[in-house]
């Protein structure tokens, strides 16, 4: 088994609060709404939100897949990190034994806040993962963050 690793770094004019309160704490609700074509629900399928709570995620109509579990590893409200892991689904295939993903949001200096993400691949063997691969899954990300924080901008109200 190999561990393939990727950073992404993406900054928000939303407060750190407010953007860790929707896009982590409540992001079950939250993005079914701003990414409908991408996410159809999450749903909690065993647990209470914090670690070792189970998720089923079922995406929208026309994706490559059709569903993902997601397993929370750790929930930090206070230093704003959440980590996951997706644990079963079509898209680790029999290539990855599971992906994971470490997520801190940090205030940035503006007063917005600042997403760093590390995802790890844990693979089944020998896995190349092309260069096309990997800005694909950082522009999904960068969309799923600006999507978020567009309903934010829309919604200064919310959360």
């Amino acid at each position: 088994m190999g561990v393939i690793t990727f950073d992404f770094e993406i900054t928000s004019p939303i407060p750190l609060a407010k953007m860790f309160k929707a896009a982590i704490l409540d992001a079950d609700n939250l993005l079914p709404k701003v990414l409908p074509h991408a996410v159809k629900s999450i749903e909690v399928f065993e647990g209470d939100g914090g670690p070792g709570t189970i998720k089923l995620m079922t995406f929208g109509e026309g994706g490559p897949y059709k569903a993902a579990k997601h397993k929370v590893e750790a929930l930090d409200k206070e230093n704003f990190t959440y980590c996951y892991s997706i644990i079963e689904g079509e898209m680790l295939g029999t290539t990855f034994e599971k992906i994971s993903y470490e997520v801190k949001i940090t205030a940035s200096p503006e007063g917005g806040s600042v997403l760093k993400s590390m995802s790890r691949y844990f693979t089944i063997g020998e896995v190349n993962i092309t260069e096309e691969e990997i800005k694909a899954g950082k522009e999904k990300a960068s969309a799923m963050v600006k999507a978020v924080e567009a309903y934010l901008v829309a919604n200064p109200d919310a959360y």
